[in-house]
């Protein structure tokens, strides 16, 4: 019993690590829908070419990674990395899923973020690296967010 309370503990630490290193970012659509509807949040949807797009990386740099952006998250949005890398392997499911959203809100490059409400209907869209993006996001968030 001890050994078995001693890998869930282990296991909860580092989903809690590799959430927190992520900054806030999960890749489960659905829960970040579900998630949005109970905290009256909007749903930030990240379409990357996370080991390949030079502009996907420079905005992960220079906007998600600093805390004002992070501070804003927290409070505003769930956030979904809708990633399509060349060489780093996601789990099928997550595959399936990104193929699906990338169908239904056809990012014409990357990065694109789509800002959609806890029903999944698009409420505003930044095409393209911008380093403005926070600033962005702020307006589309005043202008959208949920009662």
């Amino acid at each position: 019993m001890k050994k078995l309370l001693s890998i869930l503990t282990a296991l909860v630490a580092t989903t809690a690590f590799t959430f927190a290193a992520n900054g806030g970012w999960d890749d489960d659509y659905s829960k970040a829908l579900t998630a949005a509807k109970a905290d009256k949040k909007l749903v930030l949807l990240d379409f990357t070419g996370s080991d390949w797009c030079g502009w996907c990386m420079k905005l992960d740099k220079e906007v998600f990674s600093k805390a004002d952006f992070k501070a804003f998250a927290k409070d505003n949005l769930e956030l979904v990395t809708v990633d399509f890398p060349n060489s780093k392997k996601l789990p099928h499911k997550v595959v399936k899923q990104n193929d699906e959203l990338k169908k239904t809100f056809k990012p014409n490059g990357f990065p694109t973020l789509v800002l959609v409400d806890a029903d999944g209907k698009e409420v505003h869209r930044i095409g393209g690296y911008s380093p403005e993006a926070l600033e962005i996001l702020k307006k589309a968030v005043d202008a959208n967010k949920p009662k």
